[in-house]
């Protein structure tokens, strides 16, 4: 399956919402935060829940895919090259699993220092107990 484009998570407003507002796990390799996607009315501002009670779900299939943000700062993870491939590492595991990601949420993966040590093996174990923690209704 593709990581297609729609996927990404681009501009600096959608990862401070999901830093702000969202959940943390961390894989010890790197670090995940996820959020709902914010709905945006015409005008562009955010637009509040404000029933009582926990919202009821949309339909998954009226949802956009799972977004995508991919972190490695130099402090954490080391040279240009470090960081690329630590990048490259994760969206390779979101493009693996992104079928057990929920629609409509949106995700921000922070690569550790010890992301580039791993085997591609033990890196899918990471992303497959990740899902499993999270998303216990997946398929994975």
């Amino acid at each position: 399956m593709r990581f297609r484009p729609d996927q990404h998570l681009r501009r600096q407003a959608d990862f401070d919402h999901v830093r702000a507002t969202g959940r943390r796990y961390d894989g010890g390799a790197f670090v995940v935060f996820h959020a709902p996607r914010r709905v945006l009315t015409a005008s562009g501002e955010t637009q509040a829940d404000t029933s009582p009670g926990p919202a009821p779900a949309p339909a998954p299939e009226l949802l956009a895919p799972a977004r995508a943000g991919f972190v490695a700062s130099r402090s954490a993870v080391g040279n240009a090259v470090a960081r690329a491939r630590a990048k490259r590492r994760l969206r390779e595991g979101f493009r693996a699993f992104q079928a057990a990601f929920p629609a409509g949420y949106d995700f921000i993966f922070v690569a550790r220092r010890a992301l580039n040590g791993l085997e591609h093996a033990a890196l899918e174990e990471r992303f497959s107990t990740l899902c499993r923690k999270l998303f216990p209704s997946s398929a994975h």
